[in-house]
């Protein structure tokens, strides 16, 4: 399995972005996927998670009700739609495919990971 990451880049406080992954193989709609994100000089974090199917989703506090993670099993792609951006959004984000069918917010429940995509949030 590949997972491929786009979509980052430069945005000012409050502006939008949406970042894709798309994945290879035929296993993808069999796993939850997941957004994973790393801060300059910070540990890699957890962002958000969906369940094989897309019925179930979960979220870092720190991004709920800004966030939103979705995907289309029929293009093997799951999305990150990221509003009302801030600082602290910066960092690069990583998807990842899990090993298990329901969304999980700790890394090792992870297998397969892309190699990341940059966002740059402005003051």
């Amino acid at each position: 399995v590949q997972l491929q990451a786009s979509g980052g880049g430069l945005v000012q406080t409050g502006g939008s972005l949406r970042l894709s992954c798309a994945a290879s193989g035929s296993t993808f709609s069999l796993y939850a996927m997941g957004w994973f994100r790393q801060a300059p000089g910070k540990e890699r974090s957890f962002v958000a998670a969906i369940s094989r199917s897309g019925s179930a989703t979960s979220y870092a506090d720190s991004v709920n009700d800004r966030f939103t993670i979705s995907r289309d099993n029929t293009k093997n792609t799951v999305y990150l739609q990221m509003n009302s951006l801030k600082p602290e959004d910066t960092g690069v984000y990583y998807c990842a495919q899990g090993s298990t069918s329901g969304p999980a917010a700790a890394a090792s429940r992870y297998t397969y990971w892309g190699q990341g995509t940059l966002v740059t949030v402005s003051t």
